[in-house]
């Protein structure tokens, strides 16, 4: 579980969040959506540690982040929204490396490659992927742990429509194990009905909860890119 209380956060004078309070559950796909610039980021990464609150807590499997940090990030896994790797380095050692570093048994990497389709890309140095690869490396690497709860900021962005696809049946099959599983996203159309909440980020707060089947209908104006929405679930980011 993760639970956020009166969670602010402001970069020089601007405020970005002020009082931000929810809750994602266990067994449960939460979305956290909302325009660009809404905050969606900061939120994400203040529960992944990497940014400092200015006041507030944040609990992640029962363990108050401030006060308890190394078991309450021990409990997560996280999926930055622009992974970034060393180029030269292979799909394989960078799996090594992060399985070594979260005590991982190593023949797991060998499972989290062949589940995103790395298998025949271990010798690949990282810096010969294409921004598809990279996206389902960061994802592999997120799922190295098996960590009770999984954050991922705009995991979609970068993935073919099959693949983003393949991505939500893994979050939805981690949920009903019990995982507790926060994506957050601008883009809703390839989520419509791939959640179990959807929570709208506005004005440094969660302002409401969408019904999780009609996101482009309940909630048009979050989508700064209207020209990535469309019946068959979304298209690719314009490069």
């Amino acid at each position: 579980m993760i639970t956020l209380d009166a969670v602010t956060k402001s970069y020089s004078a601007h405020r970005v969040l002020h009082d931000l309070a929810f809750v994602a559950r266990p067994g449960e796909v939460t979305l956290l959506v909302g325009a660009n610039g809404c905050g969606k980021t900061t939120t994400m990464r203040l529960i992944a540690g990497l940014s400092t609150l200015d006041g507030g807590q944040i609990v992640i499997g029962g363990h108050r982040l401030a006060r308890d940090r190394r078991a309450a990030l021990a409990a997560l896994s996280f999926l930055p929204q622009s992974p970034s790797f060393h180029r030269q380095l292979s799909v394989g050692r960078i799996l090594t490396f992060y399985a070594r570093l979260r005590n991982v048994p190593l023949p797991r990497v060998a499972a989290v490659a062949d589940q995103w389709g790395l298998a025949d890309r271990l010798d690949v140095p990282t810096g010969r992927l294409s921004g598809g690869l990279r996206q389902r490396l960061a994802l592999a690497v997120l799922w190295l742990p098996e960590a009770a709860v999984l954050v991922l900021d705009e995991p979609g962005l970068s993935l073919d429509p099959d693949w983003r696809r393949h991505l939500q049946g893994e979050l939805r099959s981690a949920a009903r194990r019990g995982q507790t599983v926060l994506v957050s996203t601008h883009l809703l159309g390839e989520w419509d009905a791939h959640a179990d909440r959807c929570l709208v980020l506005h004005g440094g707060q969660v302002s409401r909860e969408l019904p999780p089947d009609r996101l482009r209908d309940a909630f048009p104006f979050a989508l700064p890119y209207p020209s990535l929405v469309s019946a068959g679930g979304g298209r690719r980011r314009r490069e």
